[in-house]
């Protein structure tokens, strides 16, 4: 027998050791997850995606879907991925790009006319404001990086997002894009557009140009230049009789650390096809279906052998689009962002991390992703061929720093 010299094991990939990633190592998420938030009650469950060179090296599912009906968490699980269909409107929007139709620095009132003369918020309340002209132009790029002066009504924090509240610009039954976009006009922005950032409905407008650029309605745009493409046979804006009893329940976060439900599964409105298609948030998906976009991401745009973007316009969208190079800490204006600020800054449709240690947590510079408002998330890392999907439901996603210590196990396990 040939003796193993010394050079040979250290060359060796070690038994638990698949695609450069230990499995022993990331055993720790599940032990974490579940000693930390689901046996507590914290967490109702969760799926766990790590991909590495293309690979899917670790997936598992722990806790429950439905905790009132005992239902437990499995891989095909059906999630509310809210704003994680921002990627996917944006990508959408710069597949027309490439098209030739429209550029970054384009006006919105070239493509909204009645948005030409906008105005920004001085004092008052809705419906009584006073306001003043602005004095710079919205652009396409404005939409994308949420530099727009548009808001949300969830967040709570001025008279303009109250007005959103009390219009549910936020999403309603009787929502549509072209409701929303034809009641924005209406409404003052919080900002001279380019100026601040804050999380908005601006991808929701980017979803209506999809329509009046593409002349498809966003559902039908995303099925057939995203979902078919990549075998994405699982997301929509509804969820399918098929799917139904894959559905979870959403929870919401209760001090105390507990939670309540928040929708059920067999009453939700996701049973029912929406008259507002929101590019912003309004997608479902399970892990598996979301991974094939993520790694398309993740490949330069490509997912066996289906292009849905090319490479250098997604590499284009991967940099820090911010004006003059800012960060969010620098330019955000509220109070909420499914990314933590420090050291990030935001490309064409996602975060993007411009500086490792300035950001407290574990990653490469580069690495791009965002979440959901149910605690989903997404992140996609080139320098390291990493892709790291997690999939729970409990409002609101900052309840709990899950997705942080995820980073730390994920990137721990590397070797």
């Amino acid at each position: 027998m040939t003796p193993t010299s010394s050079h040979d094991k250290t060359n060796r990939p070690a038994p638990d050791v698949q695609a450069g990633l230990s499995i022993n190592r990331l055993s720790r998420i599940h032990r974490h997850l579940n000693e930390q938030y689901v046996q507590p009650g914290k967490l109702p469950g969760a799926v766990t995606l790590l991909a590495r060179h293309g690979e899917v090296v670790w997936c598992q599912a722990q806790g429950q879907r439905d905790v009132e009906r005992g239902r437990p968490m499995e891989r095909d699980t059906v999630f509310r991925v809210y704003s994680m269909t921002k990627p996917v409107t944006a990508i959408a929007m710069m597949q027309l790009y490439e098209q030739g139709k429209f550029l970054l620095n384009d006006p919105v009132h070239k493509y909204i006319p009645y948005w030409k003369n906008l105005r920004v918020y001085k004092s008052g309340h809705y419906p009584d404001f006073e306001t003043e002209p602005a004095t710079t132009t919205m652009t396409i790029r404005d939409l994308f990086t949420h530099t727009s002066g548009l808001t949300y009504g969830f967040t709570e924090r001025t008279p303009v997002d109250a007005a959103y509240r009390k219009l549910k610009l936020d999403g309603s039954p009787i929502l549509t894009l072209d409701k929303l976009v034809d009641r924005l006009a209406e409404l003052p922005l919080e900002f001279n557009p380019g100026t601040a950032w804050n999380y908005s409905v601006s991808t929701d407008v980017l979803g209506y140009l999809v329509q009046q650029l593409s002349g498809q309605p966003l559902n039908e745009y995303f099925h057939q230049h995203i979902f078919e493409p990549l075998g994405m046979t699982e997301t929509g804006f509804h969820v399918r009789p098929d799917q139904q009893d894959r559905f979870a329940a959403c929870y919401l976060y209760q001090q105390g650390d507990t939670m309540k439900l928040q929708d059920d599964p067999e009453r939700s409105r996701y049973l029912k096809p929406p008259r507002f298609h929101s590019g912003g948030g309004g997608l479902v998906s399970t892990i598996d279906d979301y991974f094939r976009f993520a790694q398309a991401l993740n490949q330069g745009g490509e997912y066996q052998g289906a292009r849905i973007i090319g490479r250098k316009t997604l590499e284009f969208m991967c940099r820090n689009h911010l004006p003059g190079g800012q960060d969010l800490p620098t330019m955000s204006i509220g109070g909420f962002s499914e990314t933590p600020y420090e050291g990030t800054g935001f490309g064409l449709g996602f975060s993007v991390k411009t500086d490792v240690p300035a950001s407290h947590t574990i990653g490469s510079e580069g690495e791009y992703g965002w979440g959901g408002l149910a605690g989903t998330h997404f992140m996609v890392d080139p320098s390291e061929d990493l892709v790291l999907i997690f999939m729970t439901q409990l409002i609101p996603s900052r309840a709990y720093p899950v997705r942080q210590e995820l980073r730390a196990l994920a990137y721990g396990a590397l070797v």
